[in-house]
């Protein structure tokens, strides 16, 4: 298989990421070969040496936490990486998980103990799924990041903090913004530069060598020699659409070794997520909702208005909210994606409309960000530190 040539930019995380053979499988390296991909990192070439805050944005799957360990590493900054998944925390431990505590400043609190940022002093804070804040801790993390100090609860006595911080979200903040549910003073401050990281199927140029990469790695873990990949199988992977990006690609590949003989992997062996009619020549995605759909819309918003009952703003909200989370397969994270506002949303939404935002809709949430999320790999505090 003709994979990438030696003037294509291959960069390898194995030096920055610990990841024993009997760990989870995570994808450790990106791969800048199509021309989107090279652009990307250009811009990072001169971004990553300042202290500017980076805001990544991009779908789910596309690699947000990788490139942020890129900017790290190219930062040329001594301290610890540390990747924090916003969308885990508990809401009555977030101010002592990023600023810390000390010993009896509450029930629990037995010792002393340093939040993310004091972790992260020297070094820069990962804040993945950033929209997903609560608005108590916004302000606080606001006035953190303008003062450059924290104060551990039960403490009076600040602490001055060096931490470059980089986010990441897959929501439109902007909107967030307008609704009520993110800080503009917070997002002016988090996104001094701008990232988008493109989906995959906007720099198909990559999919070759990141199968590859794939084949090679999974090959060398399964202990066995890694086949070629059929020139029609090859084609069906670069003509599929991959809404799970990145992280679906390896998912596929990984399946392909599992199944495939020793010599070769054929199309019977690829697991497509979809169907055919993912698999498809790829068009522009829609920034808008259709016009005709939306008039639609306005047609029987207007026949609602001539008898409006008593809750009327509550029965479309509601119909709203069911229709979108029957649509996602009651999904939380991707119908937070399809209405454009952040999970903590939706969480209340469906707590108000349909009653399973503490139940089946957060265990589904977990399974699907184990596969698709680029956060920090889950564990008892969400928070992964390592050292430069």
């Amino acid at each position: 298989m003709n994979g990438f040539d030696d003037d294509d930019e291959l960069w390898d995380m194995d030096d920055l990421v610990s990841d024993s053979i009997t760990g989870p499988l995570r994808a450790k390296q990106m791969v800048f070969v199509d021309q989107a991909s090279h652009s990307l990192l250009n811009l990072l070439a001169r971004v990553s040496p300042s202290d500017a805050a980076i805001q990544i944005t991009g779908e789910t799957g596309t690699g947000k936490e990788l490139i942020a360990r890129y900017i790290h590493r190219k930062s040329g900054r001594s301290g610890s990486f540390c990747a924090v998944n916003c969308g885990a925390i508990s809401e009555h431990l977030a101010e002592s998980e990023f600023f810390g505590h000390e010993a009896g400043s509450f029930t629990g609190a037995q010792g002393r103990r340093e939040g993310w940022f004091e972790a992260a002093h020297g070094g820069t804070l990962f804040l993945d799924e950033i929209g997903d804040l609560p608005l108590p801790l916004q302000s606080k993390l606001l006035r953190a990041l303008q003062e450059g100090e924290v104060t551990r609860i039960g403490s009076r006595k600040s602490t001055t903090v060096d931490v470059r911080v980089v986010s990441a979200t897959n929501v439109d903040l902007n909107a967030a913004v307008s609704a009520g549910n993110f800080r503009r003073d917070l997002l002016y401050r988090l996104n001094t530069v701008s990232v988008r990281l493109p989906p995959l199927r906007e720099r198909r140029g990559d999919i070759a060598p990141l199968v590859e990469h794939f084949i090679q790695t999974h090959s060398a873990r399964l202990k066995r020699r890694p086949p070629t990949i059929r020139h029609d199988a090859l084609t069906l992977l670069q003509r599929h659409s991959w809404p799970g990006n990145i992280r679906e690609l390896e998912n596929v590949i990984h399946f392909a070794l599992l199944v495939a003989p020793e010599h070769e992997i054929l199309v019977e062996h690829l697991r497509l997520q979809g169907g055919p009619e993912l698999i498809a020549t790829p068009r522009p995605a829609a920034t808008s909702v259709d016009q005709r759909a939306l008039e639609n819309l306005g047609e029987v918003l207007r026949q609602c208005f001539r008898t409006p009952g008593r809750s009327l703003f509550n029965d479309i909200e509601r119909r709203v909210v069911q229709d979108a989370y029957t649509h996602c397969d009651s999904n939380q994270m991707r119908t937070a994606e399809l209405l454009g506002v952040t999970r903590n949303v939706i969480r209340t939404l469906l707590r108000r409309h349909v009653g399973a935002a503490d139940n089946q809709g957060d265990a589904q949430c977990a399974g699907e960000d184990d596969l698709n999320d680029d956060a920090a790999d889950p564990s008892a505090s969400q928070v992964q530190r390592y050292d430069a």
